[in-house]
């Protein structure tokens, strides 16, 4: 049975609004600071609200929200919206209901609610590492035992790990924004605003102050060493899109880092993504937590599983173990033909049974465009995890796994970046086409690794883990016409759109109330 490591105290507050004092003022606390941080216990309870900070939206059933917002889900729901609704991954059918318009067609403003509720979310769980590290100076822990102390600098980190993260999808998401941390005002303070080089700077430097701190093996859904080094290639992979500047070179040196400290391919493919995922601490580096008894969401991992299971097809909901599929998305016919010749990869998770392979009439017909069963509620022995009418799935999201390791190396080799052989990156690709074809009949040769090769296989591996968008725009593929995909841009057959479009406006609101905010090309 799935559990959250901690149990999470009571915060409420902080709601979005012009303002900037709501980017980092005190979340108010249902017991005062003094008495949540007087033990080791409180201070466990306020780093489990910063991780389940990206999964739930309160601390009730999944009905009491820490944010008011204008579509009321968790971030990584929010962010499963911009990073795969935007792509060929998720074809949006539910589009009134949910104002999704516009990141389906490519089309957004600054006032955008998805990409405003998105926004809000990354900076509250910004304010909530800011007030934890105001209680973990040198100052405030001396009360604690030597051993407590110890304690409590690892928490620190975890939490500057989390802290860096938020920024790197600040900078991922809109290229800049504002900056605060635990030593900015809580009141009457503009934050200064940072840009890409500002933003990846900062990452740069939390990550060096918090490594030898990070834990090598940390208990499962808390950051170690694996993931501040899992950050740092991601950020290094798509730097020149973020600044201009390549640094492949740094990419393949954290990569290097990840594959020493002991990781392995989990066997089978599908075992990642089920409900018992949690034993899967061979590969999975760094993953947001699910429990369905204790911390019940509609976003996250619930999100993906029913939101790509029918609601009006063929697919029975049973047999993903859930009580009812909500048909919320499907697939682009251009992605589905990544799988076209590759009926023996065990990734080709396609239930395509009365469903036309292209959505050329309307995103709405829920008779046209696949869908994709790679995520589900079932346990290893295929029974259902949850009552997820009730209480929503019991699926892990895997943020960080060590397939993503290879890839981002070997890619990064075939950039130009130094640090590993040709051979060394094709070996790494290889095993990851091994597990997925369960031996090496799928696998490429040296001549095969190319760029094209590499968007391709990354759609195929990672798909539905919000990597999507970020993958396009590193591959000029987004917003140009190199890679269309039905209602692209507004129209059937697909167009390129503007390339402002790479990335999101800080919202409205923002822009009037900090004067360093300026949205330049919206």
């Amino acid at each position: 049975m799935k559990k959250i490591y901690f149990a999470v105290i009571m915060v409420l507050g902080l709601f979005m609004g012009a303002c900037t004092d709501d980017l980092d003022q005190k979340p108010h606390i249902g017991i005062t600071s003094g008495e949540v941080y007087s033990t080791i216990g409180g201070y466990e309870s306020v780093l489990a609200k910063i991780y389940a900070s990206y999964s739930l939206i309160g601390q009730g059933k999944a009905d009491q929200a820490d944010l008011s917002s204008y579509a009321g889900y968790d971030l990584l729901r929010s962010y499963f919206n911009l990073q795969e609704g935007t792509t060929d991954e998720a074809a949006f059918r539910w589009l009134s209901g949910d104002n999704l318009w516009n990141l389906a067609y490519m089309s957004w403003d600054a006032n955008d609610p998805q990409i405003n509720d998105t926004y809000y979310r990354i900076y509250y769980s910004v304010a909530l590492c800011n007030e934890f590290l105001r209680y973990c100076n040198d100052g405030v822990i001396g009360k604690f035992s030597a051993e407590e102390q110890a304690k409590i600098r690892v928490y620190a980190a975890e939490a500057r790990f989390m802290r860096a993260l938020d920024y790197y999808l600040v900078l991922d998401l809109f290229r800049q924004g504002p900056f605060v941390d635990e030593n900015s005002p809580t009141s009457g303070y503009m934050p200064e605003a940072l840009d890409a080089n500002g933003l990846v700077k900062f990452i740069e430097d939390e990550i060096a102050a918090i490594e030898s701190t990070l834990l090598d093996n940390p208990p499962y859904a808390r950051a170690g060493k694996g993931a501040a080094y899992m950050l740092l290639a991601r950020m290094y992979l798509n730097a020149k899109v973020y600044t201009g500047t390549e640094r492949y070179t740094d990419c393949i040196a954290n990569c290097k880092k990840v594959m020493a400290l002991g990781y392995s391919l989990e066997p089978e493919f599908t075992k990642l993504f089920n409900a018992d995922n949690d034993k899967r601490t061979n590969e999975i580096i760094f993953a947001f937590a699910a429990d369905a008894a204790n911390a019940t969401t509609w976003g996250s991992g619930t999100f993906i599983i029913c939101g790509s299971v029918g609601s009006d097809n063929a697919q029975q909901a049973a047999d993903y173990g859930i009580a009812t599929g909500w048909g919320n998305f499907r697939l682009h016919g251009a992605f589905t033909e990544l799988f076209a010749n590759a009926a023996a990869d065990s990734r080709n998770l396609i239930f395509s049974e009365g469903q036309a392979q292209y959505i050329e009439k309307s995103l709405e017909d829920g008779t046209q465009g696949y869908h994709c069963y790679k995520f589900t509620n079932l346990t290893d022995a295929g029974e259902a995890a949850s009552n997820s009418a009730a209480d929503g799935c019991n699926t892990d999201f895997p943020f960080f796994r060590l397939a993503d390791a290879y890839l981002m190396a070997a890619e990064a080799v075939v950039r130009g970046g130094q640090g590993m052989s040709r051979a060394e990156a094709l070996d790494l690709v290889n095993q990851v086409r091994t597990r997925a074809y369960g031996d090496n009949s799928g696998n490429i040769s040296d001549d095969q690794m190319t760029l094209d090769f590499f968007i391709d296989e990354r759609g195929r591996e990672f798909c539905y883990e919000c990597v999507r968008r970020t993958d396009l725009v590193r591959f000029d593929r987004y917003t140009t016409d190199k890679y269309l995909w039905n209602w692209k841009g507004g129209i059937s057959g697909g167009k390129a759109v503007d390339a402002r479009f790479n990335f999101f406006p800080i919202p409205a609101s923002e822009i009037s109330a900090n004067t360093n905010l300026k949205n330049e090309l919206y």
